[in-house]
């Protein structure tokens, strides 16, 4: 097994044993001692990395093995903290490198020198008594409660099946029941697949689909059956168990996988089955149980539950029904906790009114979750003392997963964490470092990870790429939660109370992450330190051994007290949430010679030191929520630096753009009308860079006279980087995007199947250009254009790859936008027509995978739509999913609208989810408002005078095209 980059169970073995090696280079080893001591601490440390990679996947250890474990673990870190601070020392290049500057830094570099030599010896040590201890010890597992390959029953989950009544499946299981009427007429095999994460109520909601069609299966399935896979189970014992279910009374004892499988499809081809296949974990398990059971023509039907979207995906890809679970209201809540703390549904009927405060306050850290609700109320059963419930309540996020009487809920988390490959252990366990309830940034998150060393480079793939696969893993696995989802990225994510809870004692345990509130109690070195206060409060962390070897700080509320010279084993500094700090408490950060990740976000900070050159190893800087305006020119000096974040009106030297070699994505880059030419020239030598957001001084352009300029600027642009995702974008200002139209044909770029994403925000282009349907990679695209013709539409529905369009017009040609054949990649759809007289149809056999549909509209009356009041064609997207329209009006048309759609979905095999909204549309009014002739606003003059002239230009080409469409219609 390889091992991962760093881990939960084995640290910082394997980038530790790689720096080793780099250190007996001769540059790094010519103190005597040093070269022999790092060998044969090299050849310990390999031997007992071994170890630890057979013993990460062990649930439970005997108590010698787990102290062996957790001191090599321990003993890696201080290994890395001592090489990595001894070759960042003598790696250091000052200004300068000649001379007297070069003796001097010579000298000066004898001390760390020397000091490693020490620090080696006393490691070497350490390595020794670990191996003796290792050999000394017989290393006999002692029996394990739980395993993660032991076949435990999914109906754990279900544990509130125990209540009189069920709370929270009716609606569910109507959904359910209702799309399997609906398929009653199919003869081929429907899948069902419910998903959820674990204590979410999967189990009981199939078993009761699957009960209230016992009475139907006597009279329409000659057979049924509910099987349960579970983790890691052996399948020839799964399919033996259905064939024993569904009636084949031959001994299958013996019989191997393919021998069952052919005996199923031979046994069940001419039977109407309905099976429910419980619990899989995994897309090769539902693979083979598929292969014996989709030989039948017959009508039968198949349940799945599953942990996974990945799997639940998968299993119902063949027109089958994808239901995720919600989690469960604050009323259905409310029953389900009261019924079992109580034996009431009304808090109140009991004679416990004092409670309802701290009930509630229960209820909102489960978030709806049945097995933490029915965890909590157990705890609490027979308990109506105020004191008791408060402590219950103080446990949740801090000691509740070790509770003894949540040894249920603990049991199936550790199954869900378990099934984790090594690498996405760490990546969650890393979570905890936020508080409850926090929402934590994409971005941001994967940008730690990468400054941690959790990311491992992959062939063809960016550090920060492979760190989103690991990223939307988690979510697919129901482990994390999606909180803004773009483009079908997830923007945002946070993590459920109980879950919280579970990593955060998985962690302290581990001594993988420290919150604040246990620095006590820690005995050994804290390796990440997460800081929560208030911020009217101020805390000091301890300068004590156990913290000089923080390698991770996240401070939310208050800064800290504490210097930030002790911290100088740092690779992560996380001060986006302190909203307090201020310039002065970033003196010393050049002190910090190993940072990789710095973040800053509050408005005080005003201007970053011109230190923070010396961080030769930062990867990440994201300053975007500061109000610095100007960056040091030394920042040109971090030659590691990837990511950089910068809020969107800072200045950014033009001279320094292309020394940052290693750039590859850079948010916000502010280009004015002077020295565009020569942010371009530095911009084309950045050979990394994948992502660029430009945004351009539109006022400044427009008072230049530079409209032609900006044009040819742009299109350059394009086609002259080799970008993946370029984000165009003017500032925000009324009249821009109505006096500049872009033209993109006057340039093809050279590199087309590089984009991915391409976007353009408060500006409009002419018309699309007929380069774009050859984008081989292009997946996501977003555009503003006045007209949008069917020619532009023909070129869109040629992009092979396309899967999220987002579209801004003001009408239609010839009034009308017909969605024809094309777009076979497309599943999320976002049309805004903002002036009335446009018709919409989408033609059958269009976008045939679109699951996400929205359309905004602006009909006052009939005529509106250009006679075409109508469904839109909605019947023809059989994918869909979800479906929302936005009517900038109110009106009578606006009702007929509504019906009609609603109508129109409900024919749709998926029923989607459909919304409507009504929406005030101020936007003309405000800008019309705007117009002012007085000298002391020119700028809004000119925004009036702009906006005049674009109407008066509309008016026309409306006028234009109705006359067009008249004649064709003549003819």
């Amino acid at each position: 097994m390889e091992a991962v980059l760093v881990g939960v169970a084995t640290g910082v073995m394997k980038p530790l044993l790689s720096k080793l090696s780099t250190l007996l280079e001769e540059e790094y080893a010519k103190l005597k001692g040093v070269r022999r001591n790092t060998r044969f601490i090299r050849e310990e440390m390999t031997t007992m990395s071994a170890t630890l990679q057979m013993l990460a996947d062990e649930p439970e250890l005997n108590p010698q093995m787990k102290e062996w474990r957790d001191n090599v673990r321990e003993l890696s870190y201080d290994m890395e903290d001592c090489v990595d601070d001894f070759m960042a020392r003598v790696d250091r290049k000052p200004d300068g490198s000649s001379g007297l500057r070069t003796v001097f830094d010579w000298v000066k570099n004898l001390k760390p020198r020397h000091e490693i030599a020490g620090e080696i010896e006393q490691l070497k040590i350490r390595a020794i008594e670990a191996s003796k201890r290792r050999k000394r010890y017989e290393f006999k597992q002692l029996p394990t409660t739980h395993s993660s390959s032991s076949a435990i029953d999914p109906r754990l989950e279900a544990l509130y099946v125990e209540t009189d009544k069920l709370v929270g499946i009716e609606g569910p299981k109507k959904d359910i029941v209702e799309w399997l009427k609906k398929k009653s007429s199919s003869t081929e095999v429907q899948v069902v697949s419910i998903v959820g994460p674990g204590g979410l109520g999967k189990t009981t909601l199939a078993n009761q689909i699957f009960a209230t069609m016992k009475d139907r299966r006597k009279q329409h399935f000659s057979c049924a059956a509910f099987i349960s896979v579970s983790q890691k189970r052996d399948m020839k014992d799964v399919l033996r168990e259905i064939a024993d279910r569904v009636g084949i009374t031959h001994n299958t004892s013996n019989d191997t996988a393919k021998t069952l499988t052919d005996r199923l499809q031979e046994h069940l081809q001419y039977h109407r089955y309905f099976i429910v296949i419980d619990d899989i974990w995994d897309t090769k398990d539902w693979n083979t149980i598929w292969s014996a059971l989709k030989n039948n023509n017959y009508g039968s039907r198949i349940i799945t539950t599953t942990r996974k979207k990945e799997v639940a995906s998968h299993s119902s890809s063949r027109g089958g029904y994808f239901y995720e679970m919600g989690y469960l209201g604050i009323a259905d809540s409310k029953r389900l906790f009261f019924e079992r703390a109580f034996g009431s549904q009304d808090l109140c009927n009991p004679g416990y009114p004092h409670l309802e405060e701290i009930s509630n306050d229960i209820l909102e850290k489960c978030a709806g979750l049945p097995l933490a609700i029915i965890t909590m109320s157990s705890l609490l059963a027979n308990q109506n003392a105020e004191k008791e419930w408060n402590r219950v309540l103080a446990a949740i996020g801090t000691a509740l997963a070790n509770h003894p009487k949540a040894g249920d809920m603990k049991l199936i988390l550790d199954l869900s964490y378990f099934d984790l490959p090594h690498y996405l252990r760490t990546c969650l366990l890393y979570l905890s470092l936020f508080p409850e309830d926090h929402i934590i940034d994409t971005k941001c998150l994967i940008s730690r990870w990468i400054a941690e060393g959790f990311i491992p480079k992959e062939q063809g793939q960016s550090l920060y790429e492979v760190g989103e696969g690991y990223f939307n893993e988690l979510v697919n696995r129901s482990l994390i939660q999606p909180v803004d989802v773009k483009y079908g990225q997830v923007m945002a994510c946070r993590v459920h109370d109980i879950v919280l809870d579970f990593i955060t004692c998985k962690a302290i345990e581990e001594n993988f992450a420290t919150p604040s509130y246990d620095v006590g109690a820690s005995i050994v070195s804290v390796r990440r330190l997460c800081v929560r206060n208030r911020r009217s409060e101020k805390c000091t962390i301890p300068t004590t051994h156990q913290f000089s070897h923080v390698r991770s700080l996240s401070v939310f509320g208050s800064f800290v007290e504490n210097s930030l010279s002790d911290f100088p084993a740092l690779r992560v500094l996380d001060l986006g949430a302190c909203p307090d700090l201020e310039n002065y408490h970033l003196a010393n950060i050049e002190k910090l010679f190993l940072l990789k990740y710095l973040r800053l976000s509050s408005s005080r900070i005003t201007e970053l030191p011109r230190e923070i050159g010396e961080l030769q190893y930062l990867e990440t800087l994201d300053i975007q929520g500061t109000r610095i305006m100007l960056l040091p020119s030394t920042i040109a000096r971090l030659q590691q630096l990837a990511r950089l974040y910068i809020p969107q009106d800072a200045i950014f030297p033009v001279e320094i753009v292309g020394q940052l070699l290693s750039l590859e994505d850079l948010y916000y880059l502010k280009v004015n009308s002077s020295e565009e030419w020569k942010y371009l020239q530095e911009i084309v030598q950045l050979t990394k860079l994948r992502t660029l957001l430009v945004t351009f001084d539109g006022l400044a352009w427009m008072h230049s006279g530079g409209d032609m300029d900006l044009q040819s600027y742009v299109t350059t642009l394009i086609a002259s980087c080799n970008l993946e995702n370029l984000y165009i974008s003017y500032s925000l200002d009324n009249c821009i995007p109505y006096r500049l139209p872009l033209s993109l044909e006057t340039r093809c770029p050279t590199t087309v199947c590089s984009f991915k994403k391409l976007r353009f925000s408060y500006c409009y282009i002419s018309k699309i250009p007929g380069w774009m349907s050859s984008f081989g990679n292009l997946w996501e695209l977003e555009f503003s254009i006045y007209r949008l013709s069917s020619e532009d539409v023909a070129i869109l529905g040629a992009i092979p790859t396309l899967v999220f369009l987002k579209v801004n017009t003001f009408y239609g040609r010839y009034g009308t936008i017909f969605i024809r054949r094309g777009f076979t990649s497309l599943k999320s759809f976002n049309l805004e027509i903002n002036c009335c007289g446009t018709a919409l149809e989408f033609e059958a056999g269009s976008m045939p995978k679109l699951e996400h549909l929205e359309l905004q509209l602006k009909p006052h009356k009939a005529e509106c739509l250009n006679g075409a009041v109508s469904d839109f064609g909605i019947q023809y997207l059989s994918a869909l999913t979800n479906v929302k329209v936005i009517i900038l009006v109110r009106s009578e048309t606006a009702e007929e609208v509504v019906s009609l759609v609603e109508k129109a979905v409900g024919t749709l095999p998926n029923y989607p989810a459909l919304s409507f909204f009504s929406r005030r549309y101020d936007g003309m009014n405000q800008i019309s408002n705007n117009r002012q002739t007085g000298a002391e606003d020119k700028e809004q003059a000119i925004a009036g005078d702009t906006f005049s002239s674009f109407m008066g230009r509309m008016v026309q080409e409306i006028n234009q095209d109705a006359y067009d469409m008249s004649r064709l219609r003549m003819q």
